[in-house]
């Protein structure tokens, strides 16, 4: 850390201020009602009295600017205009650059948590395979998961523009079913220009659910072990009927 005496430090936080009124004078112009949002410190605040807080958080009361530039240069620290609405105006002593870098860094954490919600969509057919219509359903699951809206779309064409209401929405319907993650119906089934739509919302028990899709040969793999339940017990009967001479 570099040391300075009393002049050399008066010199430095002079030349510093002139510095940063300058780069603040490069900045374009404010015109009619629009405010000043540049952040005062040192000589460029404007407020003959300010309440002062110290970087440790000690509150010094109501002071003249003059003197708590003073207080700020005595402990080789910026005076920083914190709160400038507030009455009377709220400055902290701190390391200017620390300023920069603490409020800097509060900036982009919030840019990360705010999240842009968008309504999403999926189309499915009358004819799309299995195959299709699970990687459709996990992409759907996944947006669902991230907090979207999820438009779906059954897309008909031609002579299938004509069928029974009921069919159509019961083909959307094993769609729906076939999703892996919970979710609330946004928009009801209803007739689009181009087919049946409805739209999704993620509900709040799946804010931390990752959706996951069961492997394809999940359900035959049940299927055969009921079968393999339903041989064991026939040939159990067959041993009974053994036993007591029937055959």
């Amino acid at each position: 850390m570099v040391h300075f005496d009393n002049h050399s430090y008066t010199l430095y936080k002079v030349a510093s201020t002139i510095y940063i009124l300058s780069q603040n004078n490069l900045r374009p112009q404010h015109q009619g009602n629009q405010k000043d949002t540049r952040t005062r410190i040192n000589a460029a605040i404007k407020a003959p009295e300010l309440r002062i807080i110290t970087d440790t958080g000690e509150n010094l009361g109501i002071l003249s600017l003059a003197d708590a530039i003073k207080a700020a240069e005595e402990r080789k620290l910026d005076l920083i205009e914190i709160s400038p609405k507030a009455n009377p105006p709220i400055a902290k002593i701190m390391d200017y650059g620390k300023y920069r870098y603490e409020t800097g860094r509060k900036a982009r954490e919030v840019k990360a948590k705010s999240h842009i919600t968008e309504t999403k969509s999926v189309q499915v057919k009358i004819g799309t395979g299995d195959h299709d219509q699970q990687l459709k359903a996990k992409k759907t699951a996944e947006w669902l998961a991230e907090g979207h809206r999820v438009k779906v779309d059954l897309f008909l064409w031609g002579r299938y523009k004509y069928m029974e209401a009921e069919f159509l929405k019961e083909r959307l319907e094993r769609f729906l079913k076939i999703i892996p993650a919970d979710y609330k119906i946004a928009d009801p089934m209803k007739k689009s220009p181009k087919g049946w739509t409805t739209t999704l919302e993620r509900v709040a028990a799946s804010k931390n659910k990752k959706p996951v899709i069961l492997p394809a040969d999940a359900k035959p793999k049940a299927e055969k072990k009921a079968g393999a339940t339903e041989q064991k017990t026939k040939k159990k009967s067959l041993d009974d009927l053994l036993e007591v001479g029937l055959i």
